[in-house]
């Protein structure tokens, strides 16, 4: 499980501690960002103690996308079949892991979903849940896919799905970047299931989420769907216009 921090020295130890306790057999990246409140240096210590705990260091923090591929690249090389990703505030739980784990059997990416049946929100704001679900909504109104929570970021992927939809061309550097796994593997034709967890607010430490960031998802996204948009009218144009008229016969 790739577990990208800033900032997060009084979640990091409960939460990888959590995680081993709850799956034993998964290992755990820590990408850090080049946090000023010494989480790094817990890490590292975390890791000393453990050998299923691995640590990457960035010089500076430039988006949780940014921290992701570089994640998801170390854990490419190093041979994982399945990788994972998860925030390290408390708000995905370990405990639910293993629902994802489960599905990944018959999919290709597997979202641990806030707004399927069965799945809820714990300590938002009413206006919280209603920019967030608005958000998703846009998204699919959009992009045209199915999946309920695109934005979720608690998620397993086969290795063929991250090789299949070219990390390297990913432009999103942001929250967003999830939104942008999400749709390219939908486009690729591969299988995006959702299974249902309790997303729980952070109760330590301050969110990164920011108007900076919500713009820069909503911007992103309505330059993806039209994109889209026009490729769709491109296609249908050139159906329609590479079909020959049908042929008379003449009367003899």
């Amino acid at each position: 499980m790739v577990i990208p921090t800033y900032n997060e020295a009084a979640n990091l130890g409960w939460i990888v501690a959590r995680l081993r306790r709850a799956e034993p057999e998964v290992d755990v990246l820590v990408v850090d960002d080049n946090s000023p409140d010494g989480t790094g240096s817990l890490a590292e210590e975390l890791a000393a103690s453990d050998q299923h705990v691995h640590v990457l260091h960035r010089t500076e923090k430039n988006g949780l996308g940014a921290a992701y591929l570089e994640g998801f690249a170390w854990a490419l090389a190093q041979g994982y079949d399945v990788i994972g990703e998860m925030d390290a505030d408390g708000s995905h739980q370990p405990e639910e892991l293993h629902r994802l784990l489960d599905a990944l059997q018959a999919a290709d990416l597997v979202i641990g979903s806030r707004y399927v049946a069965g799945g809820s929100v714990v300590n938002w704001p009413l206006s919280r849940q209603a920019l967030s679900r608005a958000g998703n909504l846009y998204v699919r109104l959009l992009l045209g896919i199915g999946v309920r929570d695109a934005t979720g970021g608690f998620r397993v992927f086969r290795r063929q799905t991250l090789e299949k939809v070219d990390l390297g061309s990913v432009e999103s550097a942001g929250y967003v970047f999830q939104t942008d796994l999400a749709t390219r593997t939908v486009r690729a034709g591969m299988v995006v299931a959702e299974v249902p967890i309790e997303f729980v607010e952070r109760v330590r430490g301050s969110s990164k989420m920011s108007g900076t960031v919500a713009s820069e998802s909503l911007r992103l996204v309505t330059v993806w769907g039209l994109r889209e948009r026009r490729q769709q009218l491109a296609r249908a144009w050139r159906r329609t216009s590479g079909r020959r008229p049908a042929r008379t016969r003449r009367p003899r």
